[in-house]
């Protein structure tokens, strides 16, 4: 990641910061949260979940600020299973769901109710964080969760730029695997030619990590 892409992945997370303590101070500023929490899904049509991994102002606090104090332990199997993202997707979108129906209609209410989630959410992103990997909440995040259905869509596919092999560069020595934040085994795609697990983030660590460059980004078309 470079240039302009990486300034703003690296700052980001200051977004965060201002919509937590300026949602406490004036609530109304909550509804804007609706646009990150939309970005993931809409941009998963075209660019697979590369929302995640360069412009979400919570994976850029992950990677910029819990990577600095996270203990890196490796992330709970459970978490990644299909079944309780969907149950936590479900439970934290019907309880949001709810309150939202209760407040509609007064903007203070309303406000409060997504300053309230991105809080709890926030916090359990900072626990998680620090316990485990700094990406913990990516595996299971509600919104990611839905990018990444969107994901496995064939035309999102297409449309989507993968992590690519050159095979004969690749020496097997499993870098790209053990970085990955999101820890999809990535030489496993290797003989497929290109990364299409609809949970990548399209953060580039891999590609930056090999020591051959036997990695790049690019549509999955031009491997074809």
């Amino acid at each position: 990641m470079t240039g302009v892409k990486k300034f703003i992945h690296e700052w980001i997370w200051v977004i965060l910061l201002i919509f937590c303590v300026g949602g406490l101070l004036y609530p109304a500023i909550g509804i804007a949260a609706i646009v990150c929490m939309l970005a993931p899904v809409v941009v998963a049509f075209f660019r697979g979940r590369a929302w995640c991994g360069s412009f979400c102002p919570r994976g850029s606090f992950s990677d910029s600020i819990l990577t600095k104090i996270s203990v890196g332990k490796y992330i709970p199997k459970v978490l990644k299973t299909a079944g309780f993202r969907v149950l936590f997707l479900v439970l934290l979108m019907g309880a949001f769901g709810i309150q939202l129906t209760f407040a509609w209609g007064d903007t203070i209410k309303t406000g409060t109710v997504f300053v309230r989630m991105i809080l709890i959410t926030t916090l359990l992103t900072l626990i998680l964080g620090v316990v485990f990997k700094p990406r913990t909440w990516c595996t299971f995040c509600p919104m990611g969760t839905m990018a990444s259905y969107v994901t496995r869509m064939k035309s999102s596919r297409r449309a989507a730029r993968q992590v690519a092999f050159h095979e004969d560069r690749c020496i097997n020595c499993r870098l790209c695997s053990k970085r990955c934040p999101m820890e999809i085994e990535v030489l496993k795609f290797k003989e497929q030619g290109s990364v299409a697990h609809p949970d990548c983030i399209k953060c580039e660590v891999c590609v930056e990590q090999c020591p051959k460059k036997a990695l790049e980004i690019k549509k999955l078309s031009d491997n074809e």
